[in-house]
C-alpha cells in the first residue's frame, strides 16, 4: 500500500510540473531579419581560400535570419572597397559590412554619411577603431583577429617550432596600410624581439590582388638568400603560393620554417606535406556570419555593437587533418 501511496503521489508531482510548464514565445512572427537587406565587403576574390568561409558565414546567416545580403569583392583593394561603399549607400541598405582596410581616416566621411541616412555599418577583418568608438552605440561592431596579436601568435608558433636568435627571417607582408599592417608589425616584432634577424619586405597592390605573383619575388629572395631560415606572412593568398616557391628553389619540407595565415586549398597541402609550419587560423566562417547578426540584431532591438576576437590560434601540420571535412564544406 505504501508502494501504491509513493507512485500516486510521483505521479501528481509530475503532472503538476507538466501543467506548469510552458516555452517562452519568439519575439518576432517570422525570421528576425526579414524585409532587411545588408550589403557586405567579402574582401577578396569570389571562392578564394581567404574569403570563401567568410561567404559560407555569411550566408548562413542570411538564412537562419531571414536578410538578404549582397556580396561584394575588392581583390583587397582599399579603394575599390571605397567605390563600393558609395555604391552600396545608393541603394539604400538596411546595414553595410566592411572590411576596414582604408582605414577610419579613408571610411570616417562616408559612414558619417550613412549613419545620418540611418545606415547601420558595421566592420569584419580588419578594425576601424575610431568608427566603433564614434557608433559602437548603434551597432558599429567588429568581428575579426586581434591583428598585433595575431601576428605575435603566428611569429610564437615559429619561434617554438625552432627558429631561434640569430637566424635569418624573411617577413613579407603589407606594411603600407594603416591598420591592416599591424598583423605583420606584430609577426616582425616578435621575431625581432627574440633576436631574429628580419628583413621586411612589403607586398606589391599587384600580389595583394594575384597572389600568384608572389611565387618568382620569393623565388629570387630565397635564391639570393641561401641561408634563410623563415618566411612569415599575414597575408592569406601569399600564404597558399609560399610551398611553391620553396619546391622551386630545391627546398625540403622543414628546411624553411614557414608562418602563414587562413585556411586555403593549397596551404593546407602545404600543412599537410609540411612545407608551411604553422599557419594562424582566423575562423573567417565567423567574420561572416557575425556582422550580419550584428547587423539584424542591431536594426531590429537597438543593440550596441559586439566587438569579438575571432583568432583561435595556430593551425600545424599535427592539428590539420581533423578540419579538413569542415573546410571541404567551406566552414574553416
Amino acid at each position: 500500500m505504501t508502494g501504491v501511496k509513493t507512485g500516486l503521489l510521483a505521479g501528481i508531482a509530475m503532472l503538476a510540473l507538466t501543467a506548469g510548464a510552458h516555452a517562452t514565445q519568439p519575439t518576432s512572427q517570422g525570421p528576425l531579419g526579414d524585409g532587411m537587406t545588408m550589403y557586405m565587403q567579402m574582401g577578396g576574390n569570389p571562392g578564394d581560400g581567404a574569403t570563401l568561409a567568410r561567404q559560407t558565414g555569411a550566408a548562413d546567416a542570411a538564412h537562419a535570419f531571414g536578410i538578404k545580403v549582397v556580396e561584394q569583392f575588392s581583390a583587397w583593394s582599399p579603394e575599390t572597397m571605397l567605390t563600393q561603399f558609395r555604391q552600396a549607400m545608393a541603394a539604400r541598405p538596411t546595414c553595410i559590412g566592411i572590411t576596414g582596410h582604408p582605414g577610419d581616416a579613408a571610411f570616417d566621411p562616408l559612414i558619417t554619411k550613412a549613419e545620418k541616412q540611418g545606415i547601420l555599418v558595421t566592420v569584419g577583418n580588419t578594425p576601424l577603431p575610431d568608427a566603433e568608438k564614434m557608433y559602437g552605440d548603434k551597432g558599429t561592431g567588429y568581428a575579426g583577429v586581434d591583428l598585433y596579436v595575431g601576428g605575435q601568435i603566428t611569429a610564437q608558433a615559429m619561434l617554438a617550432a625552432g627558429l631561434k636568435s640569430g637566424d635569418t627571417a624573411l617577413e613579407y607582408g603589407v606594411f603600407n596600410e594603416t591598420t591592416r599592417s599591424e598583423s605583420d608589425r606584430g609577426l616582425a616584432d616578435t621575431l625581432e624581439k627574440a633576436g631574429v634577424k628580419v628583413t621586411k619586405l612589403n607586398i606589391s597592390p599587384q600580389v595583394d590582388g594575384d597572389s600568384s605573383l608572389a611565387v618568382p619575388i620569393l623565388v629570387a629572395f630565397l635564391e639570393s638568400h641561401p641561408g634563410l631560415k623563415a618566411i612569415g606572412t599575414q597575408h592569406g593568398g601569399v600564404t597558399s603560393f609560399i610551398p611553391q616557391a620553396l619546391k622551386q628553389v630545391g627546398k625540403k619540407p622543414g628546411d624553411v620554417i614557414v608562418g602563414g595565415i587562413d585556411l586555403a586549398p593549397a596551404t593546407i597541402a602545404g600543412l599537410q606535406s609540411k612545407y608551411i609550419t604553422a599557419t594562424l587560423d582566423q575562423q573567417l566562417y565567423l567574420q561572416g556570419f557575425l556582422p550580419v547578426m550584428q547587423c539584424v540584431l542591431s536594426a531590429k532591438y537597438k543593440f550596441a555593437g559586439l566587438n569579438i576576437n575571432t583568432g583561435a590560434g595556430v593551425e600545424t601540420p599535427a592539428t590539420i587533418d581533423a578540419l579538413i571535412p569542415l573546410i571541404k564544406r567551406g566552414i574553416r
